[in-house]
């Protein structure tokens, strides 16, 4: 499954050096990623490229040197890179994921959630590409989980709205697509902000100060190491199997609300948790959510699909980066 391409390198030898062509292995299975500078992105470039398929990711403000810049915005510019690579497999994990964000801004959110969802399902299909459809759990209202993905979908806000759109795009315009339903996520940050999850560590961190943390909502961090795994896993299904198509679900199986979420992770660092104070009113900030969107993963399950990282060493291998305690960090690293 590989094939071979010329690459030139520098060889230094005693007095000078000189450029030497090599023969180098390229993988002959193809997968093009969008979004591929964000938090699931990078892990899904990464699982992908070290498990023997030839990756380009694609990004847009922070996508150069390592990644093919493009605006998913522009059409012309989207035909052209998947007809350039002829990738076998699209995983679009660009997206607007901020609820907030989506609320305060619908136009733009829904430019880049749903028309430039459907115009790559549109693309793919175009060149017989399995595209993989990265959605949410925030599509289901929250009030009688656990879902299955023949539930009938009642998004809260507009963001879970505008993904749901998105979906009904995809499916539309491609109907060998996979739509993958996930919950919230956290992984290796480049910075806490980049995680709903993460973000809460400098409260944690801080415990001279009480902190508020929500006691209501229901949530299931999910590593993003195991949500990549599952596309490529459900990538290398396909290609073997043409039905593998239509809507999943993955997501972690420890349910947590944030304050729960915030004592399991000053638990992993020996840190106190007495400063944090759980809130158990249904929040009144901000777009509304579900109370309980817990998915049901057993179809993937019955595939073989799955990989599931436990909530506390998933959590400290993502966060011991932005430990301020340098000593602790020492002690349980060196």
């Amino acid at each position: 499954m590989v094939g071979r391409e010329k690459e030139l390198k520098i060889r230094f030898v005693p007095g000078h050096c000189e450029l030497v062509e090599e023969d180098i292995d390229i993988p002959s299975r193809r997968v093009l990623i969008t979004g591929a500078t964000g938090l699931l992105g990078r892990a899904v470039f990464k699982e992908f490229n070290g498990n023997n398929w030839n990756a380009v990711g694609c990004g847009y403000r922070r996508a150069q040197p390592k990644f093919e810049q493009v605006n998913l915005l522009n059409s012309v510019a989207v035909h052209d890179i998947i007809h350039d690579f002829q990738p076998h497999v699209i995983v679009h994990c660009a997206a607007e994921r901020r609820p907030d964000v989506v609320e305060s801004q619908p136009d733009a959110a829904s430019q880049l959630n749903v028309a430039a969802s459907g115009n790559l399902a549109k693309e793919a299909a175009g060149i017989g590409a399995f595209l993989i459809y990265i959605s949410t759990d925030y599509v289901f209202d929250g009030t009688s989980p656990p879902y299955k993905e023949t539930d009938v979908p009642n998004p809260l806000n507009l963001y879970g709205k505008t993904k749901l759109e998105g979906e009904k795009a995809v499916l539309e315009n491609n109907e060998g697509a996979a739509v993958l339903r996930i919950p919230v996520l956290y992984g290796e940050v480049e910075r806490l902000e980049e995680s709903a999850v993460t973000v809460m560590f400098d409260k944690v961190q801080f415990s001279n100060k009480s902190a508020n943390m929500d006691h209501w909502q229901q949530r299931f961090p999910t590593n993003v190491k195991d949500v990549a795994v599952v596309c490529r896993q459900l990538a290398e299904k396909r290609m073997l199997d043409p039905s593998i198509k239509g809507t999943f679900h993955w997501s972690g199986n420890e349910q947590m609300t944030k304050y729960e979420m915030a004592c399991a992770i000053a638990d992993a660092f020996n840190l106190p948790s007495s400063h944090l104070r759980p809130i158990t009113d249904c929040p009144v900030v901000g777009a509304l959510r579900p109370r309980n969107a817990q998915l049901d993963c057993s179809k993937l399950e019955m595939l073989g699909i799955g990989q599931r990282t436990p909530f506390r060493a998933g959590i400290k291998e993502s966060l011991w980066p932005f430990l301020i305690d340098k000593r602790w960090r020492q002690t349980v690293f060196h």
